[in-house]
């Protein structure tokens, strides 16, 4: 029972954890490499995939640790948790709201329509200044965020598609 707490509390701690990093990393110093998503995509592949491949080396360190380095079972269960969350993050972002693969997924629940909608208003600023939403899991209402949107007077602000 303990290891799925770990695990569990691993998967949430992310969410944090992951706004912390897109919002004063991505969109701070290492905007050099996240820039490349707030643009029209010309290939399979974009500078930002770098931060997948880096946060993903935690996760493969204490999966390893766990297993083979005899840290113990906390540590595979973290790692676990740390790439559940990783799975959750691509098939939600990058398949859902970036259709990076095929799918027909239409969002019909209010949960699955405002994290799409607070992602595509995050994508209304090209810039690292002025974005906002920057959570992955969790979004603000819709409405709170185009009114910082327009606060911040750096965005297009357009209805995004509810598709």
């Amino acid at each position: 029972m303990t290891l799925i707490l770990i695990f569990l509390a691993t998967v949430t701690g992310m969410e944090l954890f992951a706004y912390a990093m897109h919002r004063w990393v991505m969109h701070g110093f290492g905007w050099f490499l996240h820039a490349s998503h707030h643009r029209e995509r010309t290939g399979p592949f974009e500078w930002n995939d770098l931060y997948a491949v880096i946060f993903a080396l935690p996760s493969i360190q204490l999966i390893y640790g766990g297993v083979q380095a005899g840290w113990g079972d906390w540590a595979t269960a973290m790692g676990a948790g740390i790439a559940a969350y990783g799975a959750i993050y691509f098939g939600f972002h990058d398949v859902i709201v970036h259709r990076r693969l095929a799918h027909r997924v239409v969002p019909r629940s209010a949960y699955f329509k405002r994290i799409v909608q607070a992602h595509r208003l995050h994508h209304a600023v090209e810039s690292r200044k002025g974005a906002v939403s920057f959570g992955f899991l969790y979004a603000p209402p819709v409405e709170r965020l185009k009114t910082e949107l327009r606060a911040s007077g750096q965005g297009q602000l357009r209805e995004p598609a509810t598709d």
